[in-house]
């Protein structure tokens, strides 16, 4: 079945060069022009992978993104001309899956479509069939769920991934490199900070204390791994 891409981008030349682009690559597309206007329509056409813009009119793209994941794991890659670490980190705080900056080239941006689109494909590897327990952690595979102490912790799709990579291979290292390709999907464009700051907000979330994790540990130097207890 044909993929649904929702464009959210209020600078028409832009929304009508990557729709041109998404459509000759066989996806279906809408686009909407403001931030309640791509509200609305995430709502209505529950589409497989938003664009979301960050300046919008009305509705600005860090609030649409935190309404849609009140809702919908849906993937969103967020488009931004600005480059700050702020404007990225509070991306990924209101859940955002992905970040690219304008100007960006097409083949980037498909390349990263494509990726994201395949990570939210159901994971059918026989190895993470079933649950995963690891002391007090719970990963269920088929409901994409993660408890602790019976608790349910609320991941976004790419804070998920990303978990249930490392604890699945549990006490193996992999450089930041090495998990934007695995977990992200897409070969390296030189941003490993998306890493550090998705691993920092898992630890938020999971970790008693997130300055002495107990299972997202650092390997010094060279990257991450999941402590097995």
């Amino acid at each position: 079945m044909t993929k649904c891409i929702l464009i959210v981008e209020d600078e028409k030349p832009i929304a009508e060069i990557v729709k041109f682009n998404l459509e000759k690559e066989g996806y279906r597309t809408s686009v909407a022009y403001d931030g309640e206007e791509g509200l609305h329509k995430a709502i209505a056409l529950n589409p497989d992978l938003i664009l979301l813009d960050v300046m919008l009119p009305k509705l600005d793209g860090f609030q649409v993104c935190r309404e849609i994941r009140e809702i919908s794991t849906v993937p969103i890659l967020m488009l931004t001309a600005k480059e700050e670490e702020v404007d990225k980190v509070l991306g990924f705080e209101m859940g955002a899956d992905d970040y690219i900056t304008k100007p960006f080239g097409m083949r980037e941006l498909l390349a990263r479509v494509k990726a994201n689109l395949r990570r939210a494909d159901v994971n059918t590897d026989d190895k993470t069939k079933g649950m995963l327990t690891i002391d007090k952690i719970t990963i269920d595979f088929a409901k994409y769920e993660v408890t602790k102490s019976g608790d349910i912790i609320d991941l976004t799709f790419r804070e998920y991934e990303l978990f249930k990579f490392l604890a699945v291979q549990a006490g193996q290292v992999f450089t930041r490199e090495q998990l934007l390709e695995q977990v992200w999907g897409y070969e390296y464009y030189g941003d490993i900070r998306t890493v550090d700051v998705t691993v920092r907000r898992l630890r938020e979330k999971v970790e008693d204390d997130s300055g002495a994790p107990e299972y997202i540990m650092t390997r010094r130097g060279v990257g991450y791994y999941f402590r097995g207890v």
